[in-house]
């Protein structure tokens, strides 16, 4: 079944390139972050051009659950611990202005933007929740504190953002794309310095973003070993009770709660791409704590999850000085995006940014995910089955419950007749 978001919109179509082209900035990839990168440098009057291999807003964003907060988990105790206050201190203004931005843009758009608190609950674990409430106090935000929440379900404590923010992505999407030089159906076949060779013809720039959710170049970089993928599920229910705000377990896997008009969204699930999962889990919950509701959507949707928790937005690599990326936003995509957008449209045109030693991609890997990741690469390169991925050669996993050929080494994703659903594969699996 399709998202909500994609029921209840049409998105406008842009015309692919049928012809060569020279522009300052190319971004490559038409979701929220690409999308908002290309506003951004037109806001600012820069020549620029988006190319998209399928439809804006048709990957990872029509997937979303559209929570736009600064509330990424339980993450600044661990950014403090990890970074010092001064970090965690720009990482919340970070995301705080990314809602900020949201704000002054879906003004009259009719893109269903409402203001909620966000809360990250736990179950069973009360202290979490205290070490980040003095977190937030050393950070000087006013955080809320409940022992109840109007879930199915006790809980042993809740820390709160005011002032978050919830919307429809694709009407959002829809809205800011308007007047925007995109192309569409322009898949990029070949990078180089400076050119994009493109289906549609070769785009030469100066200036190049990838914002294509896992980013497509393996020789620069090293995001094969920087990133891994997890697959989470959402459904749609209709005639269940508004829960008045959002909400995310702070344990993994967890539920996560809000609302859209007359429905509740109900996700959770959350595995590596390539290991077991599904909808029956969710749909058996679904069944007991709201029996008179109707399930109206239901979807899953795929996050790049990084080494430390924090975002890659960037230069791809030390040595690509006029190659950047946006990817690792840790199920976080909305406010991610913004700040992306915001942040390399600046380092496109040689401006400074106060957040860009924060989210710099060349900061060091010596993180236990990546042992983590490592091992998973190895074992699945090692295992002798087929079909195997054309990304980097994993075996892949059948997946029963979406009837798709998944990787669990990078999360590159195929339907059962070969087409490639998700990256960072970038062809269709021959010989499925």
């Amino acid at each position: 079944m399709d998202s909500i978001w994609t029921q209840t919109v049409d998105m406008p179509h842009f015309a692919p390139l049928q012809e060569d082209l020279h522009t300052d900035v190319l971004v490559i990839g038409g979701g929220m972050a690409g999308v908002l990168c290309a506003y951004q440098l037109a806001q600012a009057g820069a020549d620029y051009a988006l190319v998209e291999a399928d439809r804006i807003g048709g990957g990872i964003t029509k997937n979303t659950t559209a929570k736009i907060t600064s509330q990424h988990g339980l993450v600044y105790h661990r950014l403090i611990k990890e970074f010092g206050v001064d970090m965690a201190r720009l990482y919340l203004q970070a995301n705080q202005e990314a809602i900020q931005g949201y704000r002054e843009l879906c003004m009259g758009m009719g893109c269903g933007l409402e203001e909620q608190e966000s809360f990250v609950y736990s179950r069973d674990n009360p202290g979490k929740i205290q070490e980040e409430l003095e977190a937030l106090k050393r950070l000087d935000f006013p955080a809320l504190f409940r022992k109840e929440l109007p879930l199915p379900f006790p809980i042993a404590g809740a820390v709160g953002f005011p002032r978050q923010a919830q919307f429809h992505p694709l009407s959002f999407l829809k809205g800011i794309s308007r007047g925007l030089r995109i192309f569409e159906h322009t898949k990029v076949l070949e990078l180089m310095p400076e050119k994009a060779v493109t289906t549609g013809g070769s785009v030469f720039a100066k200036r190049i973003i990838i914002a294509t959710h896992f980013p497509m170049l393996n020789k620069h970089g090293g995001y094969f070993l920087k990133l891994y993928q997890q697959r989470s599920y959402v459904l749609a229910l209709k005639g269940a009770p508004d829960p008045g705000g959002m909400y995310i377990d702070e344990a993994t896997p967890g539920l996560s709660f809000r609302s859209y008009q007359d429905h509740l969204l109900l996700g959770g699930g959350s595995h590596r791409t390539g290991k077991p999962g599904g909808w029956q889990k969710l749909e058996a919950l679904a069944r007991r704590w709201y029996p008179e509701a109707q399930i109206t959507a239901r979807w899953a949707t795929q996050d790049c999850m990084s080494l430390d928790g924090v975002p890659y937005i960037g230069l791809y690599a030390k040595n690509t000085p006029q190659l950047f990326v946006a990817s690792g936003f840790n199920k976080w995509g909305m406010t991610s995006s913004m700040v992306a957008a915001c942040l390399l449209a600046d380092l496109a045109m040689g401006k400074t940014n106060a957040f860009a030693g924060l989210f710099d991609p060349s900061r060091s890997m010596l993180r236990p995910q990546l042992a983590a990741n490592a091992v998973e690469a190895i074992l699945n390169l090692l295992t002798p089955t087929v079909p195997r991925c054309p990304h980097m050669g994993c075996a892949l996993k059948y997946n029963p419950a979406e009837h798709s050929w998944d990787c669990p080494c990078h999360g590159s994703r195929f339907g059962e007749d070969g087409k490639l659903l998700d990256n960072p594969a970038t062809d269709d699996k021959k010989h499925m």
